[in-house]
């Protein structure tokens, strides 16, 4: 049974991680191949809703490194987030292995996913797609002539999603008129973003469910104990 429990854990994740992946990277590259770098519209006529293409040498929202040179930086993050993909990858495999995992399967899936998509794009993406900058008005070409603007690991991540409302211009402390959420972002980053929220929202059912599966062994064998000193009172 508990073979049977740790299996479909398992399918969950791979489901999910999988699922993530994959719109990630199919508006990743529509994006990429269909935008001009810059290029922006209102998401189904909604004002306050962009899809607008930028990339970013930095971690998730667009956030970098203010202190070291583009290329240090890219180089830094890529390896950065590689061995925190191997640390995740290994923490949600050792919890699916010991069966104490309950519903934060998804949240680890998720955080997971999204650090993979935006690996993806730092490893290869320098390397599989042409230039996209603001002095190239055209979107970019996959697989072009030459071997890509970049070498490996220093691919941008591509951005798209971008929440345009702003503050009213009657507030205070300069948030007048400024964007509400100014970041862009992606599917990656949203994938990061609702694992962790899920985790700070679901902690105690999540250390509940853990809780629960310590103790049905002391359960199961205090039952049992219980069987034996019984049937030897009978006897």
């Amino acid at each position: 049974m508990e073979e049977q429990g740790n299996t479909s854990q398992l399918k969950k994740a791979l489901i999910t991680i999988f699922a993530v992946l994959f719109v990630d990277q199919l508006v990743k590259f529509y994006v990429k191949t269909n935008f001009a770098y810059g290029d922006s519209f209102d998401f189904l006529g909604l004002s306050w809703f962009q899809i607008q293409f930028v990339e970013n040498p930095g971690m998730a929202f667009g956030w970098e490194i203010p202190f070291l040179p583009k290329d240090g930086a890219k180089l830094l993050l890529t390896s950065f987030r590689i061995v925190a993909v191997s640390l995740i990858a290994y923490y949600l495999w050792q919890k699916i292995k010991s069966g104490k995992i309950g519903g934060m399967v998804y949240s680890l899936a998720l955080i997971l996913a999204g650090a993979i998509g935006n690996i993806i794009d730092s490893v290869f993406y320098g390397k599989i797609f042409s230039d996209s900058d603001y002095h190239i008005m055209e979107p970019a070409s996959f697989l072009p002539d030459f071997s890509g603007k970049v070498g490996f690991l220093k691919g941008e991540v591509v951005d798209m999603f971008f929440f345009s409302a702003r503050y009213p211009e009657w507030m205070p402390f300069d948030l007048g008129g400024g964007y509400i959420f100014p970041p862009i972002f992606n599917v990656a980053d949203s994938a990061i973003t609702i694992g962790v929220l899920m985790i700070l929202l679901f902690q105690r059912r999540y250390f509940r469910e853990q809780f629960l599966v310590d103790e049905e062994p002391v359960a199961t064998q205090k039952t049992a104990t219980d069987t034996v000193i019984s049937t030897e009172n009978n006897q």
